[in-house]
């Protein structure tokens, strides 16, 4: 049985292709925390790659953006192919077959598209400082 659920956050907006036929589609990558981690350690953090098609794909580009939680199941493909230089790569996705909202809609996120909810780990940035990055 192939069957995936994951919960993360999305590491980009995702955008919206279409094939040569007209179908959507769109492949974007979630950061999934792991769940334990090493005592004296920090919980170590994966990056899945991930590909929807048609109405799936359609309403995550609509909907998600970079930052937000999203659930989502689906299965697992992989795939290789050769390299410019010869050697043999292999590739792992996740097909997405269903997403879900994992965060309520903030009523007041005046200029933002991305919603965190208080129960996450970010703190507010007053509007006057600058940036650590």
């Amino acid at each position: 049985m192939n069957n995936v659920s994951l919960i993360g956050r999305l590491t980009a907006d995702p955008e919206l292709r279409r094939t040569q036929s007209g179908l959507a589609t769109t492949r974007f990558t979630v950061a999934v925390d792991r769940r334990f981690a090493k005592q004296g350690e920090e919980k170590q953090t994966d990056f899945i790659n991930i590909v929807a098609w048609r109405q799936t794909a359609e309403f995550i580009c609509k909907y998600f953006t970079k930052g937000q939680r999203i659930a989502l199941t689906g299965s697992i493909q992989t795939g290789s192919y050769t390299a410019n230089d010869g050697s043999k790569r292999y590739t792992f996705d996740v097909v997405a077959d269903g997403v879900e909202f994992t965060e309520k809609k903030q009523q007041n996120n005046i200029g933002s598209n991305i919603n965190i909810s208080p129960a996450d780990d970010f703190a507010a940035i007053p509007a006057d400082e600058d940036l650590p990055f």
